[in-house]
C-alpha cells in the first residue's frame, strides 16, 4: 500500500507540506532518536565541505527547523534559509531567536522556484529535501542557476547502499522502526514510513551525481557515510 503521504506530480508539494506541517514540533527530537544523534556528525561534515567564511552568501534550500542555514551563519556566511513549511520555519526562527545571529534570514519559498536571481550565492546547500522535490531536474537547475560560477553545491540525504544486504537491513530499519517513532512521537506513523517510500523512489547518491554531470556540474563527487545509508552530493558549478 502507498504511503499517504507520497504522490508524485503536481500534488506532491502539498501532501509534503501536510507532512511537515504535522511534525515540525517533534522533528528535531525524532532527528536525534531515528539517527542516533549522527545527523548532527553528518550536518556538520556537510559544513566542512561548504567552507563558509565571512563575506560569502550562501542559501540553505529546504532548510526545515534550520540546523544548517544557522550553522552557516555561525561561521560568518550571509544566509538565506528557505523552505515552504511556515510551521518548520517558525521553529527554525525560534531557535534563532536563542542564537540571536543577525546574518541569517529564514524565507518562505520554492525550491524549485527559488526567489533569486540568477549567480547569486557562493554556497548552495539542501539537507533532506532533494528527495522530496517533485522534480530533482528541477531542484538541481535552479540550484546550479543560483549558484555563482565556482560556487559550492552539497546534498545531504538518505542514501541507498551499493552493498544489497546492507540495504536490506537498512530499508529493514525504515520500513520497521522508523514509523514506529512516528507513531510514539507524533502519533502517526505514516508520516516517518514516508523516508522509505520517497527514497525507493528517489536515484540517491549515484543518481544524483549522474545527473549533476549531465546537468554540467563541475568537480562531482559522493560522500558515504555507514557503508552509503547516508551521502552527501558534492558539485561546483
Amino acid at each position: 500500500m502507498a504511503n499517504s503521504f507520497y504522490e508524485p506530480g503536481s500534488q506532491r508539494a502539498a501532501r509534503v507540506n501536510d507532512l511537515f506541517a504535522g511534525i515540525a514540533a517533534r522533528y528535531d527530537l525524532i532527528n536525534d532518536v531515528q539517527s542516533f544523534g549522527l545527523h548532527r556528525f553528518w550536518k556538520w561534515r556537510l559544513l566542512q565541505l561548504a567552507d563558509p567564511r565571512p563575506g560569502t552568501r550562501a542559501l540553505d534550500l529546504c532548510c526545515g527547523t534550520g540546523d544548517i542555514a544557522l550553522a552557516l551563519a555561525q561561521r560568518g556566511a550571509e544566509v538565506a534559509g528557505l523552505d515552504f513549511s511556515e510551521p518548520m520555519l517558525e521553529i527554525a526562527r525560534r531557535k534563532n531567536s536563542k542564537f540571536k545571529i543577525q546574518n541569517v534570514k529564514f524565507l518562505q519559498g520554492d525550491a524549485q522556484k527559488i526567489p533569486f536571481p540568477d549567480n547569486s550565492f557562493d554556497i548552495v546547500t539542501v539537507g533532506y529535501g532533494l528527495r522530496n522535490l517533485a522534480s530533482l531536474d528541477t531542484g538541481l537547475r535552479e540550484m546550479q542557476r543560483v549558484a555563482k560560477p565556482g560556487g559550492r553545491l552539497l546534498v545531504l540525504d538518505f542514501g541507498k547502499p551499493d552493498n544489497r544486504w546492507w540495504r536490506a537491513i537498512y530499508f529493514g530499519y525504515l520500513r520497521c522502526f522508523v514509523p514506529l517513532l512516528g507513531r510514539i512521537f507524533c502519533g502517526n506513523p505514516a508520516a516517518y514510513a514516508y523516508i522509505l517510500e520517497s527514497l525507493q523512489h528517489y536515484p540517491a547518491q549515484r543518481g544524483v551525481a549522474e545527473k549533476m554531470r549531465e546537468l554540467g556540474f563541475q568537480n562531482v563527487r559522493i560522500i558515504n557515510f555507514l557503508g552509503g545509508m547516508m551521502s552527501i552530493n558534492c558539485a561546483e558549478r
